[in-house]
């Protein structure tokens, strides 16, 4: 079986989100164990080299479970499809995920978006107890933006910051995460959060983010699309623009851990209905060959 190695959300190679994209369909029980031998935050299987239903069927594994949406697996595997199967430039393709059809657009300037679910929006968490959980000031916190969950298909806790400093800072207290997700309502069932602040290492982006997700094996995120995608519904939901549609913003995460990476997104009200695209780019990293598979499998 045929897999590749892809950096996404990634300027340049060896930086942004690293995925691992097989070609095949084994068995469900060998999917989640290839996915803990990649050890990569997702890993993803195209089913079939042949479109059902106008788009390709596509699985997503963690190191722990099937996930139905994941952001940056959606633009590495749609890459992987669009040069290793179709070998054409085609303008889109659409991706069959668990949570319905996504499409995903290919740009002249390299980068590739996709348009999520419109979000809906969950519990809001008190700030006194996240400041807890990140191990800062409520002070840190900002006054006029709730601690808010949030999801186009793969929900996070939103919690907004008020300086670069405070983001910085944050040391996630793992056992006060996992009591206050418990806490939260089991049917969103968010397991990571999302903290983002206004101000950014460099002056050309517009928002600096980080994102945690132990109880689903990612200490920290280099570069996530579902959460970047909640934050935008998120904004567009509680007043952020000013405009309608937000123009394009960019998005950069990943520097605490050393893989820097750059999202784009673009948001607003179409039809009394937030609409979220998340963009960026995707960088070949390898190409390889699985030499055997485990005997009990099946």
């Amino acid at each position: 079986m045929i897999f590749y190695l892809v950096d996404v959300f990634a300027e340049e190679p060896y930086s942004g989100n690293q995925l691992a994209v097989f070609l095949g369909n084994p068995p469900e029980d060998l999917m989640q164990k290839l996915a803990r031998e990649m050890n990569l935050s997702e890993t993803t299987f195209i089913t079939s080299p042949e479109p059902e239903n106008n788009g390709y069927n596509v699985r997503i594994f963690t190191l722990k479970r099937e996930l139905p949406f994941a952001g940056h697996p959606t633009l590495g595997t749609a890459y992987i499809i669009r040069r290793e199967i179709i070998k054409k430039n085609i303008p889109s393709i659409n991706l069959n995920l668990a949570i319905g059809q996504i499409p995903v657009t290919f740009h002249d300037d390299g980068t590739i978006w996709m348009k999520q679910n419109a979000p809906i929006f969950g519990h809001v968490h008190d700030k006194s107890e996240m400041a807890k959980v990140l191990r800062l000031d409520e002070s840190d916190i900002h006054a006029e933006l709730p601690v808010r969950e949030s999801s186009t298909a793969n929900p996070h806790i939103i919690a907004p910051l008020k300086s670069l400093e405070a983001v910085k800072k944050v040391d996630v207290d793992v056992p006060r995460f996992k009591k206050l997700l418990e806490a939260a309502m089991p049917e969103f069932g968010a397991n990571g959060i999302c903290v983002f602040t206004p101000e950014t290492i460099y002056p050309s982006n517009d928002f600096n983010v980080r994102m945690f997700a132990h109880p689903r094996g990612v200490p920290e995120d280099p570069a996530t699309g579902s959460a970047i995608g909640n934050l935008a519904g998120y904004l567009v939901h509680h007043g952020y623009f000013d405009d309608a549609y937000a123009e394009m913003k960019r998005v950069e995460q990943g520097y605490e851990i050393g893989r820097p990476s750059l999202l784009l997104f673009s948001t607003g009200r179409r039809n009394n209905e937030i609409e979220v695209h998340v963009g960026g780019k995707v960088r070949m990293v390898a190409k390889g060959e699985l030499l055997s598979e485990p005997e009990n499998s099946e």
